[in-house]
C-alpha cells in the first residue's frame, strides 16, 4: 500500500480521488467492488485517514479534483465524513440533504445533477 501510495503521489502530487484513476467507471460498478478498483479505494481511504485534514483542506483536495455529478454522494460522505451506506452502517438513515447543500453552495454541484446524473445510462 505505501509504494502506491508513493506512485500516486509521484504522478498526481497526492493520492486522487477514484473518478480521476478509472474516469469512465461509474461509482456503483463492480469495478470498485473488486481488483484495481477495489484495490484503489482501500489505498486511497487508508491514504485519507492518515491526512487528518480538517473541513477546508477537505474542500481545498476537492477542488483540485472536482468530481462528476454522481460521484458527489462519495465526495459529500469524504468532506463530512458521514457513513459510507453499505446497508448496514448507514441504512439510509442519515439525510445527506443539508450537505448536499453545502457541496452545492461550495460550487461542486447539486443534489438534482447527482439524481440526474446517475440515471444516464452512459458509463
Amino acid at each position: 500500500m505505501v509504494m502506491e501510495i508513493e506512485r500516486l503521489t509521484a504522478r498526481f502530487g497526492t493520492v486522487p480521488p477514484p473518478w480521476i484513476v478509472a474516469p469512465d467507471e461509474h461509482p456503483y460498478s463492480a469495478y470498485w467492488r473488486m481488483g484495481g478498483g477495489e484495490s484503489h479505494i482501500m489505498v486511497w481511504g487508508a491514504w485519507w485517514d492518515t491526512q487528518a485534514l480538517d473541513e477546508a483542506a477537505r474542500i481545498t483536495y476537492f477542488r483540485q479534483f472536482p468530481p462528476q455529478p454522481r460521484w458527489l454522494d462519495w465526495m459529500v460522505e469524504a468532506i463530512w465524513d458521514l457513513p459510507f451506506p453499505d446497508g448496514e452502517e448507514d441504512d439510509g438513515l442519515l439525510d445527506r440533504t443539508p450537505y448536499f447543500a453545502q457541496a452545492e453552495a461550495l460550487g461542486f454541484g447539486s443534489h438534482q445533477d447527482y439524481e440526474r446524473d446517475l440515471e444516464d445510462p452512459r458509463p
